[in-house]
């Protein structure tokens, strides 16, 4: 007789909850009382028809009543239990995550809880502090109060080199900075696909972690170890580039390997003074490894500064830079090398990133800031350079 009974939910419908998205809310159209009301309307003609067999058909009757009623906990729960929400979290992956730490009772408690709050759309990834044994309703409710999410967020700005990164993120979560050092001594484990570290110049690759910990604001889960912080940074950034479609136009519109753009992109978040002036920097950077610079070198005093930063010294301003520094022949980023440097010199942002792949055209070789603003004033020919460096003389800056 049960299965002639409409039991309020079925496979389907079960199958449909669990590719919700977060926060999804499913409107029943046409039922007038709601899943709850319908469910409490087939309980009730269970329990005639079972009355009316006997005492003895109510064996078992715990097990059957789950057909009928959302196995669900009362009030908001005790004690206290954490549980991280995941990137990319289903509806139903919360369920699970809080069936196992028994914050619910029931996957069902919590979805149809969360379908019928308009709110629970804005449940975010995460690790939330809540209690044990709470009903559906107070789950949803308690991942939307923000004081229950645990917050250890760090800010990693543009342009800082690995190394930069590995004193910020130590400071942050106190994991020793030779931690973070030995983890990204295997950018592949980290997450960094071998096709990257492929060159169309000729020159080989060390595979190295730098220009792949994107620069973004990161919440740091608890008892993270320095390998899962910075798989959190390789995944941002393969999921940015990966949006962009930077390996495809790399090789496309600037007929070289993504790594390559990469390193420019480098070059010019660390030598561009202002955003707007990312583009042409990466554009100068272009003409003078592949275009009609004399040497075919960058000639970039910021890869001699990450070649100090990089061996442990005091990294300097360019009007500081002894001859012998400027021009080591031991130093893999001499600026007077030919070609593009060895690996990127730290790790872009998105603009950066934005002005290696699509730089304005212009046959600019030399540029020099001449503003306060960090604006710079770009020149064809070296003649042209020097009446620039002239005006940034006169304002101050040089």
């Amino acid at each position: 007789m049960i299965d002639d009974l409409d039991l309020g939910f079925d496979d389907t419908e079960r199958g449909e909850k669990g590719r919700h998205r977060r926060g999804a809310v499913r409107r029943r159209q046409g039922k007038s009382g709601g899943g709850r009301g319908k469910t409490l309307l087939a309980l009730a003609l269970a329990l005639v028809l079972l009355g009316g067999i006997g005492g003895g058909a109510f064996y078992g009757f715990d097990r059957i009543q789950n057909y009928f009623v959302t196995p669900d906990y009362e009030g908001s729960g005790t004690g206290e239990v954490t549980v991280e929400i995941k990137q990319g979290a289903l509806l139903a992956d919360m369920a699970d995550a809080l069936v196992a730490a028994d914050v619910v009772k029931s996957t069902k408690a919590f979805i149809e809880a969360a379908e019928e709050n308009s709110r629970s759309k804005n449940i975010q990834p995460g690790t939330y502090k809540l209690r044990k044994q709470m009903s559906g309703d107070a789950a949803v409710a308690a991942m939307l109060d923000l004081k229950n999410k645990i917050v250890n967020g760090i800010t990693i700005p543009e342009g800082r080199t690995a190394k930069n990164i590995y004193k910020l993120l130590s400071e942050k979560t106190d994991i020793p900075v030779k931690d973070f050092e030995a983890a990204a001594k295997d950018p592949a484990a980290l997450g960094v696909p071998d096709w990257w570290f492929v060159r169309t110049d000729g020159k080989k690759v060390k595979p190295s972690i730098e220009g792949f910990l994107f620069p973004d604001t990161y919440e740091i889960p608890p008892k993270a170890t320095a390998e899962t912080v910075l798989k959190l940074m390789v995944d941002n950034f393969l999921t940015v580039t990966g949006e962009m479609q930077y390996a495809e136009k790399a090789k496309s519109d600037r007929r070289i390997a993504p790594y390559e753009a990469l390193i420019v992109a480098s070059l010019a978040q660390a030598e561009a003074g202002n955003k707007d002036d990312l583009g042409k920097v990466a554009r100068v950077a272009y003409n003078r490894v592949y275009g009609e610079f004399p040497c075919n070198c960058l000639e970039m005093d910021v890869t001699v500064n990450y070649y100090l930063e990089l061996t442990g010294q005091r990294t300097k301003a360019s009007k500081d830079m002894t001859p012998a520094e400027l021009d080591n022949p031991k130093n893999p980023y001499n600026r007077k090398l030919r070609g593009l440097v060895p690996t990127p010199i730290n790790n872009p942002g998105k603009q950066a990133l934005e002005g290696a792949l699509d730089p304005p055209p212009g046959k600019w070789l030399f540029f020099v800031a001449i503003d306060k603003e960090g604006h710079s004033a770009f020149a064809e020919t070296y003649e042209e350079q020097k009446r620039n460096e002239q005006k940034a003389k006169e304002a101050g800056i040089i």
